[in-house]
C-alpha cells in the first residue's frame, strides 16, 4: 500500500519559514520523481516545487528564491523548506510522487494546511 503523508503545516506570519515534510512508504522512492503543489480555496491545484529521482529541481517562479525542495532517498522523506512566507502562500500543500515506465504511476498525499496571516 502505498502512503504519501505530509507533516509541518500550520499557521505563520507573513515573513515567517516553515518546513514540510512528506515521508513516503510502499514506493521504491529512490526512483520517482516528487513534488509538491498547493491549492487555495477557490483556485485549481498548481505545481510549487519538484526534483527529479536525479536531484535536479525545479520551480514555480512564485515561489523562487523563497521555497527549497530537497530529498532524503535514505529516509524515504521529501521536503519543502519555505521562507519569507506571503499571505498568498496560504493553501493546501500536497506531495506528489510520479514515474514514468511502461505505465504511469502517480500518488498523492492528504494534503497539510499551511496559512500565512498575521
Amino acid at each position: 500500500q502505498v502512503q504519501l503523508v505530509e507533516s509541518g503545516g500550520g499557521l505563520v506570519q507573513p515573513g515567517g519559514s516553515l518546513r514540510l515534510s512528506c515521508a513516503a512508504s510502499g514506493i521504491t522512492f529512490s526512483i520517482y520523481d516528487m513534488g509538491w503543489y498547493r491549492q487555495a480555496p477557490g483556485k485549481q491545484r498548481e505545481l510549487v516545487a519538484t526534483i527529479t529521482r536525479g536531484g535536479t529541481t525545479n520551480y514555480a517562479d512564485s515561489v523562487k528564491g523563497r521555497f527549497t525542495i530537497s530529498r532524503d532517498n535514505a529516509k524515504n522523506t521529501v521536503y519543502l523548506q519555505m521562507n519569507s512566507l506571503k499571505p498568498e502562500d496560504t493553501a493546501v500543500y500536497y506531495c506528489n510522487a510520479v514515474i514514468v515506465l511502461h505505465v504511469t504511476k502517480d500518488y498523492w498525499g492528504q494534503g497539510t494546511q499551511v496559512t500565512v496571516s498575521s
